[in-house]
């Protein structure tokens, strides 16, 4: 893909040693490092990261909690259709999204069309990995975040591209991971000089 790409004369400006030539989309459970790793591996190769949820919130003035609050979920889910279309729509960028995002079926069908990573975490690893649980009030009780992650984990299975196991490894080492897999598939290519 990247012989194709370069051919094309499309050269977009890149601040990097890599041109990104698809959208990436990391999905997983909360906690499983979806937007740490996405950070590190913008950090590693030049590219952009951006956060789903954080985007949401500057888009619309307030955080997916207080959303969800105010209008309830399924508003909550429309809303971050929305917002998962218009990233895609953007240079193309490594993209960690919601823990929720394929939950709904019109997200699966967008996500199928893209290259996505599903970060596979365990929900007593991602408890661990969460500093404050306020912030997090599903790992107060670990049998419903077990079953939740058990329910979404055929979801993010069916929508992966590359599927990482994230037990007991750091992000350094998972996004080195990511950037192999990204080489592998023709998607992470060395910017021409």
């Amino acid at each position: 893909v990247c012989m194709a790409y370069r051919s094309t004369g499309d050269q977009r400006e890149a601040h990097g040693a890599f041109l990104l030539v698809a959208p990436v989309v990391f999905v997983g459970f909360m906690g499983a490092g979806k937007t740490s790793v996405a950070r590190r591996t913008a950090r590693m190769t030049g590219l952009t990261a951006i956060d789903a949820d954080t985007y949401f919130a500057h888009d619309i003035g307030m955080s997916a909690g207080a959303f969800i609050r105010a209008y309830g979920e399924a508003a909550f889910r429309d809303a971050e259709t929305v917002v998962l279309r218009e990233l895609l729509a953007l240079e193309p960028a490594l993209i960690s999204c919601g823990g929720g995002i394929v939950e709904r079926e019109e997200n699966r069908d967008i996500l199928r069309d893209q290259f996505v990573i599903y970060l596979r975490v365990s929900a007593e690893e991602a408890r661990e990995r969460i500093s404050s649980l306020q912030s997090r009030p599903l790992f107060g009780d670990m049998a419903e975040a077990n079953a939740l992650n058990e329910h979404r984990a055929p979801l993010y299975e069916e929508v992966a591209d590359c599927v990482i196991d994230t037990a007991g490894k750091t992000v350094a080492a998972l996004s080195n991971r990511v950037v192999s897999c990204l080489k592998e598939r023709g998607l992470l290519c060395p910017q021409p000089r």
